[in-house]
């Protein structure tokens, strides 16, 4: 297996995985922190399997690397979307019960986050598909207004991923002082 393939098949388990999911979340139960902290190990394995990404140093396999991992990141957002509108499932409201529900709800939450982290780092490469699939923007602008409502996204380590993205997306305008973090440090 060469190093396409490995890195491909990372970023379909990373995608396509069981999504983290804890508790029951009401207005007073921690399960909501319990998640937070499962988001967080996500996390780590998201932003590892870019740093991996990134060192292939060859703008070709990334762009057949990204290319693959988009149109799976994509699928299982508007399938997790279906799921969680279908059941009526509101990002602040109970956190689900039911299994389904649950993995719909992190794939969600997981696959926004990682969307994020993959159009700062890798945006020239990001903005050659997405801006070209108005399908995919409003998914992701879906997906951003969900997480931003889901309480994951509080005060965290994380919390700036979101607006970050939008602005570099050019879904929201752009704060005066908005840089993109990861530009400079990773040239396409």
């Amino acid at each position: 297996m060469d190093l396409l393939q490995f890195l491909t098949f990372v970023f379909v388990v990373l995608l396509s995985g069981t999504g983290v999911t804890g508790t029951l979340r009401t207005s007073l139960d921690p399960s909501l922190e319990i998640y937070k902290k499962m988001f967080m190990v996500k996390r780590r394995e998201q932003l590892l399997a870019l740093k991996n990404l990134a060192q292939l140093n060859d703008v070709h396999q990334q762009y057949k690397i990204l290319d693959v991992m988009l149109k799976g990141l994509f699928k299982v957002l508007e399938d997790s979307r279906t799921v969680l509108i279908a059941a009526d499932v509101l990002p602040d409201g109970p956190f689900p019960q039911d299994e389904k529900l649950k993995d719909a709800f992190s794939q969600v939450v997981e696959n926004t986050a990682f969307f994020g982290d993959v159009v700062l780092r890798f945006p020239r490469i990001v903005h050659h598909y997405f801006d070209h699939n108005s399908n995919w923007n409003l998914l992701i602008r879906w997906g951003i207004s969900f997480c931003n409502q889901s309480g994951v996204f509080d005060q965290g380590p994380h919390s700036p991923i979101l607006s970050l993205m939008a602005q570099e997306l050019g879904i929201s305008e752009k704060d005066s002082d908005f840089q993109n973090p990861f530009k400079v440090d990773h040239p396409e």
